[in-house]
């Protein structure tokens, strides 16, 4: 994104922080494309054959960011919270299909569909949600360097504006809180004493 859109994108969010509506209007064309890519990136970690598009999950969190009513300080701050919206849509929809695939609501499925559902991949976003939430809660800085990292796809610097933090203080928490969820997702884990 060139310098000039990041400015005009921080100016309307200025504007739509103080309750101009035709800023919020103006400013969707500009940053539909960065919140496309922040679901497409998702997409490309989930399983073949999602039930949800990149569209409608941008759109659906458009549809909250524009409810939230935030007083929105920078452009960072304007994605990173669409990344963390978009992760909690993915995880809402993952836990829905999860609850249904075991049972949650029955109805009679054909053979082609059963061995679809029979080969999809075990729900890895709602262990990285859960362990994420388990990481909230002892260190609440390291979570949100993996939700704006990971889910916003911000690099250290943006991450370290965001948090008001140097850049090597968010380094160093993206390298902790990653060396810590190491150890909670990956069975018998390595135990990386990186800075812990």
């Amino acid at each position: 994104m060139d310098p000039v859109s990041q400015g005009r994108i921080t100016q309307l969010l200025e504007r739509w922080s103080q309750g101009d509506q035709e800023a919020a209007d103006e400013i969707l064309p500009l940053v539909y494309g960065e919140l496309r890519r922040i679901a497409s990136n998702h997409f490309r970690r989930e399983r073949p054959g999602h039930t949800l598009q990149a569209t409608a999950l941008v759109h659906e969190a458009w549809m909250r960011l524009a409810e939230a009513g935030l007083r929105w300080k920078s452009r960072v701050q304007f994605f990173g919270m669409a990344a963390h919206l978009i992760r909690r849509i993915l995880v809402d929809h993952a836990r829905q299909h999860h609850r249904l695939k075991r049972g949650g609501a029955f109805r009679k499925v054909g053979l082609e569909e059963a061995a679809e559902v029979a080969a999809g991949r075990p729900p890895e976003l709602i262990d990285l949600d859960d362990a994420l939430e388990r990481l909230a809660a002892l260190d609440p800085r390291k979570a949100q360097v993996v939700e704006l990292r990971f889910f916003a796809g911000l690099a250290v610097k943006e991450i370290a504006e965001v948090l008001g933090v140097s850049v090597e203080t968010a380094g160093r928490e993206w390298r902790r809180a990653r060396a810590w969820l190491y150890d909670e997702l990956v069975p018998g884990g390595a135990g990386s004493d990186d800075g812990r």
